[in-house]
């Protein structure tokens, strides 16, 4: 009988679920008064003028050191901005989280920040960091910086309350200091999860900062815009094809590293 009730409500939040989506849908299509049967029909021919227009050729070709190039600038950007931003954010993460605060202000300081930078999408940070910084890596960089941190120090703090609580509570009972139950218990208790979270911003800021690149004006984003902008498809295709490439390397390297980490 139990059973039967617990399908019943699961069925019963399933359909309010739906019956939300629906609503949502409905009201963004009012508001915004687009054609649904029109934009259906439309589908077929986005579809043959890609095949007909949007793919690499031979001419194209000749630009693939350039593409490349681009690329690993784009690469070297999200990584370095990942890496440097998880490493800050692990340290105000350990300063900001219940088990391991020095203070409760500075847990709702931290908090705080973390809510701020992370809430704040790469674009609007590209857009805002470009007002004062121009059109360089540097901005690209501050920007995937700034979401990842947030993104970073929010997971770690939750990471150390619920995974270290009860080792840090027993180094403390036994009269340890501060720096002996970081390095004793945070540390090796949470370092697997700090390289998987480390891991999938940078497979989420490589493709971030391809964005981040057409606002800023730089690497592999920068040249996707222009050869698209300029009525090169073939180029623009060819972009889209290393980036994809690239996305995907990334990502079985990352998860080879990740099925290492974690066992």
């Amino acid at each position: 009988m139990r059973s039967i009730d617990f399908l019943m409500r699961q069925r019963l939040v399933v359909g309010l679920v739906c019956l939300g989506i629906l609503i949502a849908s409905y009201a963004a299509v009012v508001v915004t008064e687009y054609d649904v049967v029109k934009g259906f029909r439309s589908i077929p021919k986005a579809v043959i003028w890609s095949s007909e227009n949007f793919y690499p050729d031979e001419k194209s070709l000749k630009r693939l050191p350039k593409i490349i190039a681009k690329m690993q600038e784009t690469l070297v950007t999200a990584v370095t901005a990942t890496t440097c931003a998880a490493f800050v954010g692990f340290l105000v993460a350990i300063l900001g989280a219940n088990a391991t605060r020095p203070h409760w202000v500075f847990s709702i300081v931290s908090r705080a920040i973390a809510s701020l930078f992370r809430n704040v999408d790469v674009s609007a940070w590209s857009l805002i960091l470009l007002f004062s910084f121009g059109q360089s890596m540097f901005t690209g960089y501050l920007a995937l910086f700034f979401v990842t941190f947030g993104f970073m120090v929010r997971m770690l703090m939750e990471t150390i309350d619920l995974s270290s609580a009860d080792t840090i509570e027993a180094l403390r009972a036994t009269g340890a200091s501060p720096s002996a139950v970081i390095t004793q218990s945070v540390i090796p208790t949470c370092m697997p999860q700090f390289v998987s979270w480390t891991l999938f911003m940078i497979e989420t800021n490589i493709r971030s900062a391809t964005l981040v690149g057409i606002l800023t004006g730089t690497g592999i984003g920068n040249l996707f815009d222009i050869y698209y902008k300029s009525l090169n498809y073939h180029a623009a295709s060819l972009v889209i094809v290393v980036i994809v490439i690239a996305v995907l390397l990334i990502e079985s390297v990352s998860n080879a590293i990740r099925r290492v980490v974690l066992q």
